[in-house]
């Protein structure tokens, strides 16, 4: 359990930074060992992490603001059942990849022989950043894993996508929007706006005027958890 948080705000305010924030605390109750976070700014991505939980992240949410004056973000918080190596978000300079989930339990040593990526971390989250990079769908490769996804890519847009197996909503507002991992945590977070269910194996897409695109993976014999009833 993880919480997994993506956000474009358009020439955010106090009262955005200081909404932001308390989504980030909210969500630090899905995981207190590691936060993080990745922004857009002159022309590149930029992480940073911590092994703390959000309450104690070092925030300049001010300073993450894209000269655009658009704010551009994603950001983790990690509950670890190992370590507190090689967290949240997996990045590079033109992609961040927050995930809330599991892709696969194989040893890391062999994720070359069984996936064909040579991955710097053992997370592996870093195999949805390299099928991203590769314009193959995570929802189609790693559809028997559980994906509850948020992509920042460096042409300012976010990608945010989910399978059965995990939760994620979505809450749009005047300036803006933000993905988080459940349905309260913007409400607790203070934000006005309307809040719903990302829908399954769906890519919502949304890029710098805060356009969205919806793409729909059709994928045989899935199953939605989030809503499964027992007979």
């Amino acid at each position: 359990m993880c919480a997994v948080i993506g956000t474009i705000i358009q020439n955010p305010s106090t009262k955005d930074f200081e909404n932001l924030l308390r989504v980030f605390h909210e969500s630090k109750i899905r995981g207190m060992h590691a936060t993080g976070i990745s922004y857009v700014k002159h022309g590149k991505i930029h992480t940073e992490k911590y092994p703390v939980p959000a309450n104690e992240f070092p925030f300049n949410l001010p300073a993450y603001v894209n000269e655009d004056g658009n704010l551009y973000l994603v950001g983790h918080c990690r509950y670890s059942t190992s370590d507190l190596e090689y967290n949240q978000p997996i990045a590079n300079e033109n992609l961040s990849v927050v995930h809330n989930g599991v892709i696969t339990q194989e040893l890391p040593e062999r994720w070359k022989e069984l996936y064909g990526y040579d991955c710097e971390t053992k997370n592996d989250t870093e195999l949805i950043l390299h099928t991203t990079e590769d314009c193959i769908s995570p929802l189609i490769r790693w559809k028997d894993s559980s994906l509850a996804v948020c992509e920042l890519h460096v042409d300012r847009v976010i990608r945010a996508y989910r399978n059965g197996k995990r939760p994620l909503y979505l809450t749009t507002f005047n300036n803006g929007c933000i993905i988080t991992s459940t349905e309260n945590i913007p409400a607790r977070a203070g934000i006005e706006g309307f809040t719903t269910e990302l829908p399954l194996n769906t890519y919502i897409t949304f890029d710098d005027a805060l356009a969205m695109m919806v793409e729909k993976e059709t994928i045989a014999d899935a199953v939605d958890f989030q809503h499964y009833e027992l007979c």
